[in-house]
């Protein structure tokens, strides 16, 4: 049973509006009861599935503050960590993001964990169980981590295609929540919910993207996210013609191949 979209609450790091963002199922309660439970959740889902739009969301919800890192092939752990810089001829210890997020009892939220150096894995694995310690060795220093800290982690199994995959072992210390796509109806309710487009548009985006998500024949990478709906949406709804905004922000970012872009072109013609 879907739940309604998110509330803003009170509390520290929930100043402004809460970002928008449409249950799908049970996840913002899976996400509240790992919260209360201090346990750390793992996030599965191809790109623009509404991953770190849905922690943010939560944070916000949960009334605390939000730390992201968006990891990749040279994230090591001493740039999570920290490091000893040198300014004005003095030495001083610099935290890294990682360990201003234990210090300060944040959701810390590490998008594609799967895309860092091994180092990383080993560094959060005493978050992930009963100790919730985390060891600054440069720093000779253990800190325990509060109540209100967690552990959020997110990659995307289609993508790695098994090249970059997150271990058995390491998989199996968190709380897992997968993600897709959404349906037609509720892709179109996002669509409107983050731009003002107008209903009847929105679910014409949400018809081609089912679409475009059908040709496999194609061979492209990756299908085409809410993400890059969103994004046609707001070129929409800056007065740029329907089927040049998608031509632009959903077949270009999808491929480089000529062939593959025209007979995408095709299919942004017919339902546009």
């Amino acid at each position: 049973m879907a739940e309604a979209s998110i509330e803003p609450r009170e509390g520290h790091g929930a100043l402004g509006a809460a970002p928008f963002y449409r249950a799908v199922s049970d996840e913002c309660s899976v996400f509240e009861h790992a919260y209360r439970q201090r346990l750390p959740l793992l996030l599965k889902g191809p790109t623009g599935s509404g991953k770190s739009r849905f922690v943010e969301a939560m944070a916000h919800r949960l009334g605390r503050p939000l730390v992201t890192v968006a990891c990749h092939d040279e994230t090591s752990a001493v740039d999570l960590l920290g490091r000893y810089l040198v300014r004005g001829g003095d030495t001083f210890w610099q935290d890294g993001p990682v360990t201003r997020a234990v210090r300060q009892g944040a959701i810390l939220y590490l998008d594609e964990i799967a895309e860092a150096r091994p180092d990383v894995v080993v560094v959060i694995h005493p978050l992930t169980d009963h100790r919730r310690t985390l060891l600054i060795d440069h720093h000779d220093e253990v800190l325990s981590a509060a109540d209100t800290f967690m552990l959020v982690v997110s990659f995307n199994p289609g993508y790695q295609r098994g090249l970059k995959e997150l271990k058995p072992s390491t998989r199996q210390r968190f709380v897992a929540l997968s993600f897709d796509h959404p349906g037609p109806d509720l892709e179109a309710e996002i669509v409107v919910g983050e731009t003002g487009i107008d209903p009847k548009t929105a679910r014409r985006l949400a018809g081609l993207a089912g679409k475009l998500r059908k040709l496999d024949h194609l061979g492209l990478a990756e299908v085409p996210s809410t993400r890059l709906l969103v994004d046609a949406a707001k070129l929409i709804v800056s007065g740029m013609a329907p089927r040049r905004a998608c031509e632009v922000a959903v077949v270009a970012p999808l491929s480089d191949d000529a062939e593959v872009t025209a007979a995408l072109g095709e299919v942004v013609a017919l339902a546009l």
